[in-house]
């Protein structure tokens, strides 16, 4: 599975880096050390600094053949030009499936990892039950929602704060879905009645603890208080990599859950942050490339961290409300769905809401929209006041919004997506938020970029 995640110079440096990420597929480590560190004395860093970012790592060919997660392909031709697209999905393929074999059931292999670093550590048991029954696992019903990201004065703070809800997902009201099949249904209209599904299982694996070599990682205090931790990406991703190598079944999706652990990009841990990513590996010792032929093992994964309120959430649904808690769990499974394999390409897109992304030509879904999300369930988990005494906790979870394939294929009309919640010209939606999503960017196709 796969996804890419400061201003002027910085974005610019962000934006290279990642792509050189990728293309490398993440190999190596850094060799500039950041400087020894304990617990009591974490640099605060400016909120200008404090971007989110996906990326992705390694890719993978697949045949029909190929053991891994059940999945689909399909292709459409992008009228504005003319080139026609292929894309392997996770699940059933929603046009050629019929009543049961319309629904699969996927296995997710939760490891919550135990993090070390400068003394302090960061568990994803703490946070393990609150996920279980976020959205992402548990049943809600996706007919409206109390709140979504609004712009405020976007992109001058504050931005992207809380605003009002309403009809989301109109036609599923009153079924009670887990989100990604929430995101599936709504993103080929197979809602109300129909019995299209993708639906996660969740198995809950021992811990791994992993302690972070004083080189490798530093902790970083939000404006609001909260302590985290920033961790170079590609030791980061290598110890995701090695750990993964170690999963038996292919079938299933991986997914290593942190507690505020966030990477930092090259040599400056002040590039940050990274808050998940998802991608492919190959299985087994000795499997070699990930690029995959014939009966070969191809094993998906996700990693993604739980982002406390306050560390970008500011005050009383300020700029960045809508990132916290599964946020990046909900963006990286979203990407894994309608890219899992790390391999579909579409017509470069740029959006000024993920400035950081570039001109990026993958079918991401969740990058052009991170940081907009809406709110769904009860969450009962760190909803005190931030560590300076400040309020972002809400007693909600923040999916992401999640942009859709005609988006990316620059259909219109949409006439493959659930309808907008109210009667537009492009007839279907480009996101799961719908009218909810305050961007003219997402209520037509994607625009292009050089």
């Amino acid at each position: 599975m796969r996804s890419q995640r400061i201003y002027l110079l910085i974005v610019g440096l962000a934006c290279f880096l990642v792509l050189l990420i990728l293309a490398t597929r993440i190999t190596g480590t850094v060799a500039t050390a950041a400087p020894p560190q304990n617990a009591n004395s974490p640099q605060v860093i400016d909120d200008s600094q404090l971007q989110a970012l996906t990326t992705t790592i390694g890719g993978a060919s697949v045949l029909p053949t190929t053991r891994t997660v059940p999945h689909w392909w399909g292709s459409t031709v992008d009228p504005h030009n003319g080139i026609t697209y292929g894309y392997n999905m996770v699940g059933a393929d929603p046009n050629n499936c019929s009543g049961s074999g319309c629904s699969v059931a996927i296995e997710a292999d939760i490891t919550p990892l135990i993090v070390n670093i400068a003394g302090l550590t960061f568990s994803g048991n703490d946070i393990l039950a609150a996920t279980l029954a976020s959205p992402q696992f548990a049943l809600n019903d996706y007919g409206s929602t109390p709140a979504a990201t609004a712009p405020g004065a976007f992109p001058i703070a504050p931005a992207l704060i809380r605003g009002p809800g309403g009809a989301l997902s109109q036609e599923d009201e009153g079924n009670q879905l887990q989100l990604e099949d929430a995101t599936m249904r709504a993103q080929f209209s197979k809602t109300g009645a129909s019995t299209y599904h993708l639906i996660l299982h969740p198995n809950v694996l021992s811990a791994v603890t992993i302690n972070v070599p004083n080189e490798q990682g530093v902790l970083l205090q939000s404006g609001r208080g909260v302590v985290f931790a920033d961790i170079n990406i590609k030791w980061w991703s290598e110890q995701m990599k090695n750990l993964n190598s170690t999963r038996g079944d292919p079938t299933h999706l991986p997914i290593y859950l942190t507690d505020n652990v966030l990477l930092y990009i090259g040599k400056n841990v002040l590039n940050c942050c990274v808050i998940g990513f998802h991608g492919t590996s190959p299985v087994g010792v000795g499997a070699g490339s990930t690029n995959s032929n014939g009966n070969a093992k191809v094993q998906t994964f996700a990693w993604a961290s739980w982002v406390q309120p306050g560390l970008y959430a500011r005050p009383e649904g300020g700029t960045d409300w809508a990132l916290q808690d599964i946020h990046a769990l909900s963006h990286e499974i979203s990407e894994w769905a309608d890219d899992p394999f790390v391999n579909n390409s579409v017509e470069p897109w740029l959006t000024p809401t993920a400035p950081q992304y570039g001109c990026s030509g993958f079918l991401e879904t969740g990058d052009p929209v991170v940081s907009i999300g809406f709110a769904m369930g009860t969450n009962t988990t760190e909803q005190g006041p931030n560590p300076n005494g400040t309020q972002s906790a809400d007693g909600y979870y923040h999916p992401e919004d999640e942009v859709f394939l005609p988006w990316f294929m620059r259909t219109a009309p949409n006439t493959v997506s659930e309808p907008t919640q109210s009667s537009s010209a492009n007839v279907g939606r480009y996101t799961l938020m719908g009218d909810l999503n305050p961007f003219p960017g997402f209520r037509k196709p994607a625009t292009g970029c050089n």
